[in-house]
């Protein structure tokens, strides 16, 4: 299972447990204000028995009766608890694990892409998509014998398109508003304000392939990523 599949199932996990917090407190609370049902009117023997000082029915002070109050709001407070638990619990980012920080790229049915398979049918210099960090599509680099040390987001920097790769200009070239970028996605023409974001590749153990972010100077521009503001 991949750590994309187990977010998914983590947060409809959530997703269940905010619903059930719900629907219990929400039974805890009705009975903790709600008094058991009894006439408004006395039965007409018991009246009588009042108006001649026979009555000794069991009649709960106030005391008795806040202190009851007190042990259901208290036991209440169990579902209550629960349901801010899960509600503070939806909102906690699912980690995304991998040593140093990496996550394994999906291809289109989510499974882990294998170095062995992804140069088994790709060529040298090919570029393809994969889901790459936070789910975003990102292009792998084919070298003859793997995959190039950064992968290349495919979102286009100024209205957020996917920016497909054209092989014959040797460019990115976003259908959208015609911005373009160069085989390492430098922005060269606009309206795109900044080059395509960079991620490293990183091969594990298993022989998956996965992204870590790129934190330090953009090799293309000299500059810092405007992607880790």
């Amino acid at each position: 299972m991949t750590r994309q599949a187990t977010a998914t199932r983590g947060r409809w996990a959530r997703r269940v447990l905010v619903i059930t917090g719900c629907v219990v407190g929400a039974c805890f609370f009705s009975m903790a204000f709600t008094s058991l049902g009894r006439p408004s009117v006395p039965p007409r023997s018991v009246l009588a028995m009042r108006s001649t000082g026979e009555y000794t029915g069991f009649v709960p002070d106030m005391q008795r009766r806040t202190l009851m109050n007190l042990v259901v709001v208290a036991a209440a407070g169990v579902p209550a608890s629960v349901l801010l638990g899960g509600y503070l619990l939806y909102f906690v980012p699912a980690s995304k694990g991998g040593g140093g920080g990496a996550q394994v790229c999906g291809d289109e049915q989510s499974n882990p892409v294998k170095l062995a398979t992804w140069v088994k049918n790709h060529k040298n210099n090919d570029r393809d998509l994969v889901q790459g960090l936070n789910g975003d599509v990102t292009y792998l680099i084919s070298t003859e014998d793997g995959i190039k040390d950064f992968a290349i987001s495919a979102v286009c920097t100024h209205l957020g398109c996917v920016v497909p790769w054209v092989r014959a200009s040797n460019k990115f070239c976003c259908p959208c508003h015609g911005s373009q970028y160069d085989e390492n996605g430098k922005v060269v023409r606009g309206p795109a304000p900044l080059s395509l974001a960079l991620a490293h590749t990183v091969i594990q153990e298993d022989g998956n392939v996965a992204l870590r972010p790129w934190t330090e100077t953009d090799f293309r521009t000299g500059e810092k990523p405007w992607w880790g503001k």
